[in-house]
């Protein structure tokens, strides 16, 4: 129960912390003097990303915007955040000079190899992309026979990706070995846009440092079950200073903010809290959340937005995603703990369906309006982590609580939940998203 420290924090304190840049600090001193196989801290934040998310430093760093994954991410349950791809040099290049065209062309291969619908063979895939220029690649991206200067969308998927990663086989639904991506979790700035704070909570670095063949994957899937069925406990190579390797052949590595606010390397055990999502889930797509949800063609390269994207339905499903999840959840947070969520749209304790549709496709609101909390609720947030920050609990979690949370059980005593008896448990959650209905007015907006 944190409620009387985060009582003691004025909102001007909130706000001056969550205004400081711990990044650049940061960078300051560790670029450069690093190991190899770490983050080389090579991106300047501060400096940005043009319109279309390049990192103005020219170090090859790529935002985009994404859909945040239901529930934890969003930003009423505590934390803004971005994320950034790196392509290997290869895949940026052709006859070794660097190739815009080629960056875009391979980025847009990958995207439709993992945010489109795995059960389309890949003649038959169609997928929108940025403009890309195929008189420039000399390849005929949409099947039309032609080579054209600006096709919008990639029609079947071929078999390698192209410039001078021609030799390297287009694997569907995995990223090629190389491989970057770099996660800020932010603090909540309610004058920013889209409240997304100069301080970082959190810096995840992941990297793919070994390609399995499709089998491999699936052979590692069924080495975990058996695992689990035997009571056998996940363990990763690597340390608090190497980051930890998962089966898949990702590295990850984390910062995370010491009790003065400076970023320091998770330990092994604070390590875990990222693999148990990037590893031990099977939502995901080869480990990742955000990369597959993200706004197919144009509209989605750009630094991170939830501004304008609506609430698009699962892939495979035709109800809006954060309405089923409200819906099944009963609550905005898996800790049914957020009393703004629950007073917002449980009013008289049952979802008001109706308000939460506005959001939908064709509304007249979009995600912020579902998922963005109060000023209030927003420093109010900034100051529970405050306070988590100062303690340097976070092996006991990392959560901004505002209370103790009361749906959770202190003690188990049934053997059965009840859940699968009522008919609420479910297996059709899918990380993809059905894009196609809205793709037209997103690009427009």
């Amino acid at each position: 129960d944190r409620r009387e420290a985060i009582a003691a924090i004025s909102d001007a304190r909130a706000l001056a912390w969550a205004r400081q840049d711990n990044y650049a600090a940061a960078r300051q001193v560790l670029q450069g003097q690093v190991p190899p196989w770490a983050y080389p801290w090579d991106l300047d934040l501060p400096a940005g990303f043009d319109a279309q998310g390049f990192a103005r430093d020219g170090s090859g760093w790529r935002a985009f915007r994404y859909k945040p994954f239901p529930g934890a991410f969003w930003p009423t349950n505590g934390s803004t955040d971005d994320v950034m791809i790196r392509l290997p040099p290869s895949f940026r290049s052709r006859d070794g000079e660097p190739s815009l065209a080629v960056y875009q062309a391979n980025l847009a291969l990958l995207e439709a190899s993992l945010a489109s619908d795995p059960a389309r063979p890949d003649a038959e895939l169609v997928w929108p992309v940025e403009p890309l220029d195929e008189r420039a690649l000399g390849v005929d991206l949409d099947g039309d026979g032609q080579l054209e200067p600006a096709i919008d969308r990639l029609v079947g998927l071929p078999s390698h990706y192209l410039g001078d990663a021609s030799g390297h086989p287009l694997r569907r639904g995995t990223y090629p070995a190389g491989t970057e991506f770099l996660h800020s979790v932010r603090y909540l700035d309610p004058d920013a846009p889209g409240m997304i704070a100069a301080r970082l909570k959190e810096l995840r670095y992941l990297h793919k440092e070994q390609e399995l063949p499709r089998r491999r994957y699936f052979s590692k899937y069924e080495q975990e079950a058996r695992d689990k069925e035997e009571g056998v406990l996940p363990l990763y190579r690597g340390n608090a200073e190497t980051g930890l390797v998962n089966p898949f052949g990702w590295r990850v590595q984390g910062y995370i903010e010491d009790e003065q606010g400076r970023l320091r390397l998770q330990t092994r055990e604070e390590h875990y809290a990222c693999m148990g999502c990037h590893t031990g889930i099977g939502v995901t797509a080869d480990g990742t959340f955000a990369f597959p949800r993200k706004v197919p063609g144009s509209a989605g390269w750009g630094y991170q937005s939830i501004d304008g994207i609506p609430d698009v339905p699962q892939l495979g499903h035709d109800e809006p995603e954060v309405l089923e999840y409200l819906r099944r959840v009963g609550a905005g947070d898996e800790l049914r703990a957020n009393t703004e969520m629950l007073e917002r749209f449980f009013a008289e304790g049952r979802l008001d369906e109706e308000e939460v549709r506005r959001a939908a496709p064709g509304g007249d609101r979009s995600l912020p309006f579902l998922v963005a909390p109060s000023r209030e609720r927003a420093l109010a947030l900034d100051k529970a982590t405050m306070v988590l920050v100062g303690e340097q609990s976070f092996e006991r979690g990392r959560d901004p609580m505002l209370a103790p949370a009361l749906d959770v059980h202190r003690t188990i005593e049934e053997a059965s939940t009840g859940l699968a008896e009522a008919g609420r448990t479910y297996r059709d959650g899918t990380l993809r998203l059905r894009w196609a209905a809205v793709q037209d007015a997103i690009t427009a907006d």
